[in-house]
């Protein structure tokens, strides 16, 4: 028998250890897949067949890097805001039902939510900390990117919350039993991919890392392992909003008797909205900073405010209805 306070290394390493490895491998599937949509073959030198330990090679090449740092920079803050960007992003994974979940969290949705409004601050703290123009403004730029999709997101979110009549996410599992919510609710499922593109900083909303025209962003002081972090902490966000996409929207309805098969088909659906990630990346061009702010400012956030309106209003106006005789 494993004592209790084995547990609470051996719980956490099973979430991180399963995400980091599909986070790299994510890396790789998504330049084996661009290079087949732009007719050239992506790795396959490296690392066996198929370029198949390329992820590993790029791990090892990053973190044996000599760490080098800008010599006005602020040492403490730009060293700090990469590892705190892959803690915040392996924390949000903490309420997820995989079927199970490592912490129970009755408002896990509210505390989600917290947690990603975190990783704002990392990335100000990052190009603040660089002291280089080129860094700060792409931090302003991402700050601003972000905090403007997370008020569409936050919208959405309470609209899927009156849905499911509760806040932990083995509700929606509950709810969506009979039907997904992606077929009653598909303005919102379309709203919210589009917003986790944006949340995630992914074509065609990559702004905060246009190389054309910032440089690579709050990054660009960054090499090595530091850059690696935050390499992996934006691929972690993707596969954990893709993750909480199909909670929301496309039901994970968990038999007891077979979790593993549960878990299996979890997988399946998330992968596939990853892999629309990497398609959409491959097809559109990247959006002018005034047309991202336009999309969420002007289209998005009315559109989420009538809906949750709607969402209110109606189960009010149909339980006021005299009965029928």
């Amino acid at each position: 028998m494993l004592q209790p306070t084995m547990l609470y290394f051996i719980n956490p390493l099973a979430y991180i250890i399963p995400i980091l490895l599909a986070t790299a491998f994510l890396t790789l599937v998504e330049r084996k897949i661009l290079g087949y949509m732009q007719f050239r073959k992506g790795p396959n030198i490296v690392g066996g067949p198929y370029g198949i330990l390329q992820p590993i090679a790029d791990g090892i090449k990053l973190f044996i890097k000599e760490p080098v740092r800008p010599s006005s920079s602020s040492p403490f803050l730009f060293l700090a805001a990469p590892t705190l960007a892959l803690t915040l992003a392996l924390l949000m994974w903490t309420p997820l039902p995989l079927p199970h979940s490592i912490v129970n969290i009755n408002l896990s949705l509210l505390f989600i939510l917290a947690i990603s409004s975190l990783t704002v601050y990392t990335i100000l703290a990052s190009g603040w900390a660089s002291n280089s123009k080129y860094a700060l403004m792409g931090a302003l730029r991402a700050v601003a990117q972000t905090i403007s999709y997370e008020v569409s997101l936050g919208l959405i979110l309470l609209s899927m919350i009156i849905f499911a009549g509760g806040f932990t996410l083995h509700t929606f599992n509950l709810a969506q039993e009979s039907i997904w919510f992606l077929i009653p609710g598909w303005p919102l499922a379309m709203m919210w991919y589009i917003s986790t593109l944006a949340e995630t900083n992914r074509t065609p909303f990559d702004l905060t890392e246009g190389e054309s025209e910032l440089v690579s962003g709050f990054n660009i002081e960054y090499a090595g392992g530091s850059f690696a972090l935050f390499f992996l902490a934006e691929y972690t966000n993707i596969l954990m909003m893709n993750t909480l996409s199909v909670i929301l929207f496309l039901g994970t309805s968990y038999n007891p008797l077979m979790p593993q098969i549960s878990t299996f088909i979890l997988m399946i659906k998330a992968t596939l909205l990853t892999l629309i990630f990497l398609w959409i990346r491959a097809s559109y061009p990247r959006f002018r900073y005034d047309q991202l702010m336009h999309l969420v400012w002007k289209n998005f956030l009315p559109l989420t405010l009538a809906l949750i309106l709607w969402h209110i209003t109606l189960p009010v106006a149909l339980t006021s209805l005299p009965p029928l005789t």
